[in-house]
């Protein structure tokens, strides 16, 4: 199945029970299929994954290798993959399918509308894995760590929630920062410019994404940002 063409990868994922996807900004409605509209806003793990555990995000999840990583460390957690390529979601959403994994599904959509996929206090957790860094300036609100992004988390973060950043780039890196640090809902707990220079602090950060792999050859480290939502 890893040779399939984009085009067969778009079809295969509206037949996929585990993903979802958003087929138009301007209507932002979830699909399960082809043409079956579905609202689990607000009540993803009891509807959904039917269970009551904790809802984990992973924003730009590529192919999901954090969701599906988190899925085999944590048994009580549900894990959502979300991210607008298509072609990248199903690698995840097939390989889950395949290995039974079900705590774990994908939504296709764009980052700044997830204020309309999930509700008031609904996520427990959410990670950002290597996202593009958009290094020119004028991009700067574009970064899934930039105040525009944490005013979003904060409409569906649960207070006490935990929010993560890995990265290769170091001007991503301060800049989550300074972010953070100028943001009154959040505080700082962990900041570190290099997590293999000493034992892992958190045993979720030993999972690499096809890109941290990629970055490790290149000879760069891996900085990662961990902070508490206040409420």
């Amino acid at each position: 199945m890893s040779n399939r063409s984009k085009l067969e990868k778009f079809a295969d994922n509206k037949k996929f029970s585990n993903v979802f996807e958003n087929n138009s900004y301007e209507q932002p409605q979830l699909f399960s299929g082809f043409n079956t509209i579905v609202d689990y806003k607000g009540k993803w793990s009891k509807e959904y994954f039917k269970n009551n555990y904790k809802l984990v995000l992973e924003l730009a999840c590529g192919r999901g290798e954090y969701s599906l990583g988190l899925h085999n460390l944590y048994s009580d957690i549900n894990i959502i993959g979300v991210d607008i390529k298509g072609a990248r979601i199903w690698k995840g959403a097939s390989h889950s399918l395949h290995e039974k994994m079900n705590r774990v599904a994908f939504i296709r959509t764009k980052i700044e509308l997830i204020t309309n996929f999930f509700g008031e206090g609904e996520v427990e957790e959410i990670w950002i894995t290597f996202p593009d860094p958009f290094p020119r300036p004028g991009k700067s609100n574009k970064r899934l760590i930039s105040p525009f992004y944490l005013g979003l988390y904060e409409k569906i973060l649960k207070k006490g929630s935990i929010l993560h950043l890995k990265t290769d780039d170091d001007n991503l890196y301060n800049f989550g920062i300074e972010s953070l640090q100028q943001s009154p809902k959040f505080t700082i707990i962990t900041q570190n410019n290099d997590i293999y220079s000493k034992p892992l602090e958190n045993e979720a950060l030993s999972i690499k994404t096809y890109y941290e792999r990629m970055h490790l050859q290149n000879g760069k480290t891996i900085k990662y940002i961990q902070a508490e939502y206040l409420g």
